[in-house]
């Protein structure tokens, strides 16, 4: 028989879990802030991440909202992502304005040798531990300078980075309706001057997740694309509605392309995960020695049995990815990098795997993700070639009229001839 003390133990437990709950779904807000009078007089901008909206989605799948919102500012041929081409480190890179092996988020997944310690994207301690996370990021810049930021999930805005978040935003979850996603822009947009948000970050996982699930071609992510499409429309009325000559910035991570998710590889038998730690990866596998005594002789050993993937090390690899021993700024990258040659992936749980994958060469077209901007900041009918993702950061803060002396790899001169 469950005694009076158990019941009540019990109540108080699912009561303190739904407690929990309201308070993970609930905006969270940095009490005390204010715009400093200068800064409400600068212009404001609507940042939105859709996930995995590759360059050509919008005309692919017509998003006549994006198609038409396009036309009337910039567009980009298409946006290079960072390598490697992962949410993660792309949305931190569009964050920061760094290279990931210069931020520090270096893969969705990877290892930490100072610490021990392996990073995971579904570790939600890790992704709110602000230890891991290097640059500033642009809502952080602008927070310093007295200047409110939003956030509507992006990788960062969890996490007070350099002792800073944004003074409004969520914890990432996907139990938010989309129309109460789309009331809080609204709300926001509505506050008064001294506590509106100059900069409100906004991000879409919904393409990326059909992207994954269903490939690049199927219906699933052309529907995906066009609530996108349908939600960027409404948020543009928001803004009407609010009497705000709002600038907008759409961009996305990276692309999407189709794999062999039948014919998998496995960890390579020649790797002794008694002698290096391997995160899960399936377009990039790390390889971390625990003795660097061993990394040459695995080295040699696998490139004289690699089948359908290239092995390098990370003296060697690329220099145009960024992503070599000299940029190993925290010492995240592996000492041995093992990249799967398309549509040959890795599979390293040997459970069925999703179809669509990225991660790949960022030169790759299948890899480029997207930039649109419009609003009175910018020109208006212009068409600019392709561009790193490290370049949109110097582009934010020029139009908010933020400084910064800190180092980063953008260079505003590259999207400089966008603006008015």
């Amino acid at each position: 028989m469950i005694s009076t003390k158990n019941i009540f133990l019990v109540l108080l437990l699912l009561f303190a879990c739904a407690h929990l709950s309201a308070q993970e779904l609930s905006q969270q807000i940095v009490a005390g802030r204010e715009n400093s009078p200068a800064q409400m007089q600068k212009p404001y901008i609507i940042y939105i991440s859709a996930d995995g909206f590759r360059h050509d989605y919008a005309g692919k799948y017509q998003a006549k909202n994006l198609l038409a919102l396009k036309a009337t500012g910039v567009q980009a041929v298409s946006m290079k992502p960072s390598y490697p081409s992962v949410t993660f480190s792309n949305h931190y890179t569009l964050a920061t304005g760094m290279y990931p092996s210069h931020h520090g988020i270096v893969n969705n997944s990877f290892y930490d040798p100072n610490r021990k310690q392996i990073y995971l994207k579904k570790d939600a301690s890790a992704i709110k531990d602000s230890t891991w996370y290097g640059g500033l990021p642009i809502w952080a810049l602008a927070e310093q300078q007295k200047m409110l930021t939003a956030a509507f999930y992006w990788l960062g805005s969890e996490t007070a980075v350099q002792g800073i978040r944004p003074t409004y935003w969520y914890n990432f979850n996907n139990k938010i309706p989309m129309d109460a996603r789309l009331e809080a822009v609204k709300n926001w947009l509505l506050l008064p001057a001294e506590k509106r948000p100059h900069l409100i970050a906004f991000y879409f996982p919904e393409v990326d997740v059909a992207g994954h699930d269903f490939g690049s071609n199927a219906k699933e992510t052309g529907e995906a694309v066009k609530l996108v499409d349908d939600c960027v429309g409404k948020m543009v009325e928001l803004t009407k509605s609010a009497g705000l000559n709002v600038n907008f910035v759409f961009v996305s991570d990276h692309g999407m392309t189709e794999s062999d998710n039948k014919n998998t590889m496995p960890l390579p038998n020649l790797i002794d995960t008694a002698k290096f730690v391997v995160p899960n990866g399936d377009a990039l596998l790390q390889i971390y020695a625990k003795n660097k005594r061993d990394i040459q002789p695995l080295y040699l050993k696998l490139r004289a049995a690699a089948v359908d993937y290239d092995v390098y090390l990370t003296t060697k690899m690329p220099k145009r990815w960024h992503y070599r021993a000299k940029d190993n700024k925290d010492g995240r990258i592996g000492d041995i990098i093992l990249i799967p040659r398309l549509p040959k992936i890795f599979n390293l749980t040997g459970k069925p795997t999703n179809i669509g994958k990225h991660g790949f060469d960022n030169a790759m077209p299948d890899m480029q993700a997207v930039f649109y901007a419009w609003g009175p900041a910018f020109k208006k009918g212009l068409t600019i070639n392709s561009f790193e993702n490290v370049h949109v950061y110097p582009l934010l803060a020029k139009i908010l009229g933020l400084q910064y002396s800190h180092q980063i790899d953008g260079k505003l001169a590259v999207l400089a001839p966008v603006l008015r």
